[in-house]
């Protein structure tokens, strides 16, 4: 088990559950821009968010939104070690550097001073893109070996500045490299680990790419963070990590979504309703999951079926707590088991979403009695 850090509120290695992280894209000097996409992401479940820090007009803006948001911010950092120590004064709470490309070892021992002074951990960052030179020349390019040695070396650099509040990454676009790379890192030291696919490309084959090395390697027990990497809006590599982590057993799910994979039977858009309709239950799910962390009991899971036609359309969405039967044009409701009605196809994400935040409001308002009866 690797040792435990945190960042903000959220523990790090030690066992605790692997948090999900993703980065901004917009402008870092446009607060408004960046307080938007951080709410987006902070909703769809994004548990630590990363900004960059490219000059000193982002570094104070970085300040100015860490205070105005709920969850840790991290500052990226690259070549101008003094603004990783302007943001680590802003308020990060935790900062990403490549001690290989912050120059001199006095300057990487004067981030590593700042971070003390605040007592936030340093993310030891390592990219098949930014190898040292004389370790691209020792392995003959760019190779799991080299990976891991840099980042190794990296740490130890840290390590003798005395200062062991360190999370570390290799990440690379090729998934065998990447897996064989922190095979090695990860027999070679008990740091927290943040793993990913660097550059793994557009959702289609990004995704992927993210699902085979990522889910490799929480598979053998690697990796304490993570962040999806994807050309395209961030807030999809939450969804999609959340998903990674689901398959795996590793985040329990509050919210069951079943959907039939359709067939020449079916008369409605099942395709886009079930789109549609899982992103709005990923929004009831967080809610579900807050009540969690709050109370210390789960709700019990649900389960919701979206099925195409008559087949097994009705039995699928009789044996779930909500569900929808496609017909003609139009869905026949189901509420526990029993039908509730029939409602045209337009009408079939907002019936079911009503039925479910009555139901999550009724359980909510029922755990709040509890807790104000003293009952456990």
């Amino acid at each position: 088990m690797t040792r435990q850090v945190r960042c903000g509120g959220v523990a790090i290695g030690g066992g605790a559950p692997v948090s999900i992280q993703s980065m901004t894209n917009v402008d870092s000097r446009d607060e408004k821009a960046l307080l938007e996409q951080i709410a987006r992401l902070e909703d769809a479940g994004c548990q630590i968010v990363r900004m960059a820090v490219p000059d000193r007009e982002s570094a104070e803006v970085l300040g100015r939104v860490r205070r105005k948001i709920h969850i840790p911010l991290v500052a990226d950092i690259h070549f101008d070690y003094r603004l990783a120590i302007a943001a680590i004064e802003a308020g990060a709470d935790k900062v990403r550097i490549n001690p290989g490309n912050i120059g001199s070892t006095d300057r990487v021992r004067a981030v590593v001073d700042a971070a003390r002074q605040r007592g936030i951990p340093i993310r030891v960052g390592v990219n098949s893109g930014s190898l040292e030179k004389e370790i691209l020349q020792k392995h003959g390019g760019v190779t799991a070996e080299g990976l891991a040695e840099s980042a190794l070396r990296n740490l130890r650099m840290i390590e003798d500045m005395d200062y062991d509040n360190l999370v570390v990454s290799l990440k690379s676009s090729d998934v065998r490299m990447n897996y064989e790379a922190h095979k090695i890192l990860a027999a070679a030291t008990d740091h927290p680990v943040h793993i990913g696919i660097t550059e793994a490309g557009t959702p289609g084959r990004g995704k992927v790419k993210s699902a085979v090395g990522i889910g490799s390697l929480l598979l053998e027990g690697i990796g304490d963070t993570m962040r999806v990497s994807l050309t395209a809006d961030p807030v999809e590599e939450v969804y999609f990590a959340k998903e990674i982590l689901r398959s795996l057993g590793l985040r329990k799910s509050a919210v069951n979504l079943v959907s039939c994979p359709t067939c020449g039977r079916t008369k409605i858009g099942l395709e886009a309703l079930a789109e549609k309709l899982e992103r709005e239950l990923d929004r009831i799910e967080e809610m579900r999951s807050a009540q969690a962390q709050k109370t210390g009991r789960m709700l019990r899971p649900i389960t919701v079926a979206v099925m195409g036609c008559a087949v097994n359309g009705p039995g699928e969405a009789r044996e779930a707590d909500f569900g929808v039967a496609g017909g003609d044009g139009k869905g026949l409701l189901f509420s526990r088991g029993e039908i509730v009605g029939s409602v045209p196809e337009e009408d079939i994400i907002p019936a079911l979403l009503q039925m479910i935040e009555e139901e999550t409001r009724k359980e909510l308002q029922n755990e709040s009695q509890s807790e104000g009866n003293g009952q456990v």
